[in-house]
C-alpha cells in the first residue's frame, strides 16, 4: 500500500552562519536572565526550524520566563504542558495533525513539533513521557536545553546536575564537603540504548551556532522520533559573569565535561575534539557553583571525565562505515 504524504518539511544544512534564516520566531519581549543559555538556544532552534513549528513547552525556566502577563515571543504556535506531559501532549499534536491529513482537513506542510524541555522534564520528571512519545515513534523532535538544574524553582538538583555542584538541594558543608555526590545521567545513552524507534541523536552547545542549527534541520527531516541534548550554560545557577555564557559551552567541550556528536542510524559522528583536553579545572574555576571544591573533589571530577574521554577516543578511532556502491 502506498504511504500516505503528509507533506512533512525537508531542510538543507546551512553552509554558514551568514546563510541561517533572517526570520525570527523567538522575538523580544521575555524576561530571561542576563546572558540567559537556555534562551540563546531558543532562539537558534526557532530560527533553524521556521514559522511552520509548534513549540511544547513544558513548565520550566522557558515557560515561566517566556509567558508572564499573557505575553510570549513565539512568532509561531506554542502551547504549555504539565513538566510531567511533555512527550504526551507533542504526540497528541502530532496524531492529531495526522489524522486532519488524511481526512483534507489540513493541506499544507506539516508543521514540526518540538519539545522544547529542560533537564528536569526530559530525563527525570519528564522521562516517562518522553520515552513513550518514542516508543510510539511520533514525529516529534524531543530537544532538552541543559542547564544542569531545576534553575526556575531556585536552583535545585537535577539529574544532570554535575559532581561536586552546589545547588539549594546539595549545599557544600562539613558532612558533605563536596556538595552533589552524585554523577550525572547521560540523557543521549538513554535514548540511544532504550528506543529502538530512534534513529537520530546528536548534542551541540550555544557556542556552537551553526551546529546547531544544521542538527535541528537533520532532526526535523526524520520522519520518526528524533532526540537533541544542548549545553545551555546558567548564569544564574553556575553563578558566573552574564558576559561568559558561550564561553563556558565552549569550555565545557575543550575540557571533556561535553561531547559534540551525532548518532545516526547507529553510527557515531563526533566533532570538535580537541587534539588536547584541558584540565576541567579551566572549566570549573570560573563558576562559583565549584569554588567550594578541594584538590581530591577536583582530580575525582577528572577521573570520571578521562573515562568518557576515552570512550569518546575509542569511538572516533572506528572507522565510520561508507555505503557500498551498487552495480
Amino acid at each position: 500500500m502506498q504511504a500516505f504524504d503528509y507533506k512533512f518539511q525537508k531542510f538543507e544544512p546551512l553552509k554558514s552562519f551568514k546563510k541561517a534564516p533572517e526570520l525570527e520566531v523567538y522575538v523580544p519581549g521575555h524576561r530571561t536572565c542576563a546572558g540567559c543559555g537556555p534562551a540563546l538556544n531558543y532562539r537558534l532552534v526557532a530560527k533553524a526550524a521556521g514559522k511552520e513549528t509548534i513549540f511544547i513547552g513544558p513548565t520550566g525556566c522557558m515557560y515561566v520566563a517566556n509567558s508572564s502577563y499573557l505575553c510570549t515571543p513565539y512568532a509561531c504556535s506554542w502551547i504549555h504542558a504539565q513538566i510531567t506531559n511533555g512527550g504526551a501532549v507533542a504526540s497528541g499534536i502530532e496524531a492529531a495533525f495526522k489524522v486532519l491529513a488524511r481526512k483534507g482537513k489540513h493541506t499544507g506542510a506539516f508543521p514540526n513539533v518540538i519539545v522544547m524541555a529542560g533537564d528536569g522534564g526530559t530525563v527525570d520528571i519528564g522521562l516517562q513521557a518522553m520515552s513513550a512519545m518514542m516508543y510510539r515513534n511520533h514525529k516529534v523532535l524531543f530537544l532538552c536545553y541543559d542547564n544542569e538544574s531545576y534553575a526556575n524553582t531556585g536552583i535545585q538538583t537535577s539529574p544532570t546536575t554535575p559532581y561536586g555542584a552546589a545547588t539549594t538541594f546539595t549545599p557544600p558543608g562539613k558532612e558533605i564537603p563536596e556538595g552533589k555526590v552524585l554523577f550525572p545521567k547521560d540523557p543521549p545513552q538513554l535514548v540511544i540504548g532504550g528506543h529502538p524507534a530512534v534513529k537520530y541523536v546528536a548534542t551541540t552547545t550555544v557556542a556552537h551556532p551553526l551546529d546547531l542549527m544544521n542538527k535541528v534541520r537533520k532532526a526535523l527531516t526524520y520522519e520518526g522520533p528524533t532526540f537533541l541534548h544542548m549545553l545551555a550554560p546558567c548564569p544564574k545557577g553556575w553563578l558566573f559573569d552574564e558576559k561568559l555564557t558561550r564561553e563556558m559551552a565552549r569550555l565545557a567541550v575543550e575540557t571533556g565535561m561535553w561531547s559534540m556528536y551525532e548518532w545516526e542510524d547507529g553510527v557515531y559522528k563526533y566533532t570538535n575534539v580537541p587534539k588536547k583536553y584541558k584540565p576541567v579545572s579551566e572549566y570549573m574555576k570560573h563558576q562559583g557553583r565549584f569554588a567550594h571544591l578541594k584538590p581530591e573533589h577536583i582530580a575525582k571530577m577528572q577521573a570520571f571525565i578521562d573515562e568518557r574521554v576515552k570512550a569518546v577516543k575509542e569511538r572516533v578511532a572506528i572507522p565510520i562505515p561508507t555505503p557500498k556502491q551498487t552495480a
